[in-house]
């Protein structure tokens, strides 16, 4: 259990660590700081935090974890903020979906990883964002990776694992370029293709979602998703989200050039072999 926490960033992901750490009682005291003090006063409204601070020297006073859940073109500025109320004692991690940029702008602030700064990544999230969606089982069952490096402290690794599991997650160790491959895979690249979608049925016919029906609803959900976050996700992880996009681009061809060429039975094995895959990944 921790003594008092704060959260830079008090949105969806953060809300939502935080309620979950207040529903199981891991902590204490948590203090939320940001920009936008509307928001903190519904997020102490809500009783998401206990206390917020516009300012970051009293909002890091004491604390003995602090979390960033702000997108990740914010970290530089934020760590070169933090940095001189950090101590050694206090473990630094956040909630980014690329890692690999995360610790090259930790080395890039400090001159090196600093053995107390814990990358990690939960992968769950809503379509809406802001604290109001906020929910304290958003984690329950859900997978959060953490990708320490070779001097990262043992102790605060497993402590913000602990705190991860306290709240319902599944925690797993994994290396940091591996773990921005797989969710470009998985995450960045099916957003991109909600996205993608709408941008060229409203360029080519704008009335054409008024005959869509709940497959397309259900295909597009995620294109609710944060803009600014989705941008932010684009450009620190460039190299695998276009390696998976051109990968996706091969295979709609393949689909292209099966239907162009009149070819059922290969048509009709491509689908069945994808259902029985997803089938088989929904029975796991």
């Amino acid at each position: 259990m921790m003594n008092r926490i704060c959260i830079i960033g008090v949105g969806l992901i953060g809300g939502s660590f935080a309620a979950g750490l207040k529903k199981s009682n891991q902590v204490n005291t948590i203090v939320g700081y940001g920009r936008n003090e509307a928001n903190l006063i519904k997020a102490q409204e809500l009783m998401v935090i206990d206390e917020y601070s516009l300012d970051i020297s009293e909002a890091l006073k004491d604390v003995d974890l602090v979390l960033i859940a702000t997108p990740v073109n914010s970290f530089k500025a934020i760590l070169e903020m933090i940095k001189p109320y950090i101590t050694e004692q206090v473990i630094v991690t956040d909630v980014g979906s690329t890692k690999a940029s995360v610790i090259n702008i930790a080395k890039q602030v400090f001159g090196h990883m600093p053995k107390n700064f814990i990358p990690a990544h939960p992968i769950a999230g809503k379509e809406q964002s802001g604290v109001e969606a906020a929910q304290a089982d958003l984690f329950n069952n859900k997978r959060v990776i953490i990708t320490p490096e070779d001097n990262s402290n043992a102790l605060s690794v497993s402590a913000v694992s602990a705190l991860w599991q306290s709240v319902g997650a599944k925690v797993e160790i994994m290396d940091a370029d591996k773990h921005d491959d797989l969710l470009a895979m998985t995450s960045h690249l099916p957003h991109m293709l909600a996205f993608s979608l709408m941008d060229y049925l409203m360029s080519s016919n704008p009335d054409a979602c008024h005959y869509a029906a709940g497959g397309f609803k259900d295909f597009s959900r995620i294109a609710s998703s944060d803009a600014v976050m989705w941008r932010d996700i684009c450009i620190n992880n460039p190299d695998q989200i276009i390696k998976h996009i051109e990968g996706y681009q091969e295979s709609l061809s393949s689909i292209a050039h099966l239907i162009k060429n009149n070819q059922p039975e290969e048509l009709e094995k491509l689908f069945s072999d994808a259902k029985s895959a997803r089938d088989n990944w929904l029975k796991n």
